[in-house]
């Protein structure tokens, strides 16, 4: 199959992230001949991010693949309704319907992170002992990088999620559910997983499988994009 014939995989990352906590992924989806990319919005706001979501979306070829962790399950969510979506696979994420916030979900199952985050001149700012509850399973080295360059989210994005529509209820979906979350909890991600009726694959990790099991991603990712591909 030729590079121009292959799905595209767009990334989404979620809070206290940018686009390189992919790192781990995309060179092997890139080598299997996707053409691949993940978006860098500015957790400003949710409205903005689904725009740059959509503005990506519009700089690569049909169809996609759209990849989201954690809040990046709602960006996908709101931007998976373009029709040249053709399947979503959440990482560890939130997946809201019409009429929910992602605070309506986190607030439903609330996990242990939070109480190590400070707002501070309206951003969420993770204390340095978060990474505990964010990337527990990481070397200590990993985790003192994840902190140092974790990028903070508005204080009230997770308030602010206006959906028009929910793709998940169209287009085939995928779950990676972390058994040892600490940030969006296990039975959070239970319950939007089988709402949405997923095809769930279990994987025993923190918030950040793509960074601490980045095989078992891979793994899921080529199975959904084959299944995709060849639906």
């Amino acid at each position: 199959m030729s590079t121009a014939s292959k799905l595209t995989i767009v990334f989404c990352h979620g809070v206290w992230a940018d686009g390189s906590c992919f790192s781990k992924v995309i060179p092997a989806l890139q080598a299997d001949g996707h053409e691949v990319i993940a978006v860098q919005y500015s957790l400003e706001s949710f409205e903005e991010d689904v725009a740059m979501v959509k503005r990506t979306l519009g700089r690569v070829s049909s169809p996609v693949l759209l990849v989201g962790h954690s809040y990046g399950g709602a960006t996908i969510t709101a931007s998976g309704i373009d029709d040249r979506v053709a399947g979503l696979v959440y990482i560890g994420a939130v997946a809201p319907d019409v009429g929910e916030t992602v605070q309506d979900q986190l607030s439903r199952y609330p996990s242990d992170v939070f109480s190590r985050v400070e707002v501070a001149d309206g951003y969420a700012w993770m204390l340095p002992n978060a990474t505990e509850f964010f990337c527990g399973d990481l070397s200590e080295e990993e985790q003192k990088l994840v902190w140092a360059t974790h990028f903070p989210p508005h204080a009230e994005i997770f308030t602010q999620q206006k959906l028009q529509s929910t793709p998940w209820k169209s287009k085939p979906s995928w779950y990676i559910l972390c058994l040892q979350d600490q940030t969006v909890h296990p039975d959070l991600q239970r319950w939007v997983s089988k709402r949405m009726g997923a095809t769930v694959i279990e994987v025993a990790s923190s918030h950040v499988p793509m960074l601490s099991q980045p095989s078992i991603v891979i793994d899921v990712i080529r199975k959904a994009a084959a299944a995709v591909q060849n639906g």
